[in-house]
């Protein structure tokens, strides 16, 4: 929703202090698979230049008397830019006091899901995203259940993935699949009859996601990785090739006099006794190099 009017004195704005912040960024990222598996950068308000290595020193063998080969290595920049997201809850002015079964509190979760909802959908599939790259733009595809079961079923499917990265020069570092996965995975079996998908009981649940191994690598399974508009189940790839960034915490703004697009009508929270709670932050996204992923799509859809 956005915000038509400007809030007058009354309202009141701030900063999240650092206990606050964390916590609510801390569930952001325990709510995104992409943010559990890329590495996290500093991010500032102006952005950040990451150095990306694109040669590398060579060595070679030398004869006696002969002459040393010699070599460089050269390094680029790309650029991560932070984009603000944002999200505006609207409640009366009579659930602020009476807070019926918790759900103010609630709100703060809410927001780290919505925030990591967004995020994951922009990072994997671009969907409304303000970044440029993102790792549906990979043209590696295997269809989930195209492998007959004498040769490998599911497994043969998921290693076939990996095949087309390593011989593409790429490597395999983890997992991002959705929910409509996880039944597949779980009645897979490798050559040797062993579950394909091994879960990690000692590990602490990641928000909504489980969280495993596949083919020895991290997996995350849960709702966000699927495309709505089409049939991804996940994606596998290298996820160093990606990094994300945020900037500060969350800030608010808290109004009860602004003016607030309710269902499709510009609506006065003064009039009508309503409070308007505002959440945003800047993240930053950037994928290096979409070759290095795979995309596990839905034979049947």
């Amino acid at each position: 929703m956005a915000i038509t009017a400007a809030t007058t004195t009354s309202d009141f704005s701030g900063f999240l202090n650092r206990e606050q912040s964390a916590a609510i960024f801390e569930r952001a990222a325990r709510s995104s698979a992409v943010q559990q598996l890329s590495p996290q950068v500093p991010l500032g308000i102006n952005g950040k230049s990451i150095p990306v290595v694109t040669g590398k020193l060579s060595a070679g063998w030398v004869a006696e008397g002969a002459q040393k080969p010699a070599s460089k290595g050269a390094l680029a920049l790309k650029n991560m830019d932070p984009k603000k997201i944002a999200t505006i809850a609207v409640v009366s002015a009579e659930v602020v006091r009476a807070n019926p079964g918790n759900y103010m509190n609630l709100v703060r979760n809410q927001v780290g899901d919505a925030f990591a909802a967004a995020f994951d959908a922009a990072a994997l599939h671009g969907t409304n995203t303000p970044f440029s790259t993102y790792v549906a733009q990979t043209t590696k595809t295997v269809e989930i259940g195209t492998t007959a079961a004498a040769s490998g079923g599911i497994h043969g499917d998921i290693n076939a993935g990996l095949k087309l990265l390593v011989d593409d020069g790429k490597r395999l570092s983890g997992f991002a699949f959705d929910d409509r996965m996880e039944p597949l995975l779980n009645g897979a079996v490798d050559g040797n009859g062993r579950p394909l998908y091994i879960d990690s009981p000692t590990t602490e649940t990641a928000g909504p996601f489980r969280q495993g191994r596949v083919l020895s690598r991290p997996a995350f399974i849960g709702e966000g990785v699927y495309n709505p508009t089409g049939s991804v189940l996940g994606f596998g790839g290298d996820w160093s090739q990606t990094a994300w960034g945020a900037v500060g915490g969350i800030s608010y703004k808290v109004s009860t006099e602004a003016t607030v697009t309710i269902n499709g009508e510009l609506v006065s929270l003064f009039e009508n006794n309503l409070v308007a709670i505002l959440a945003e932050a800047e993240y930053g996204w950037l994928v290096n190099d979409t070759a290095a992923f795979v995309e596990y799509t839905n034979a049947v859809a």
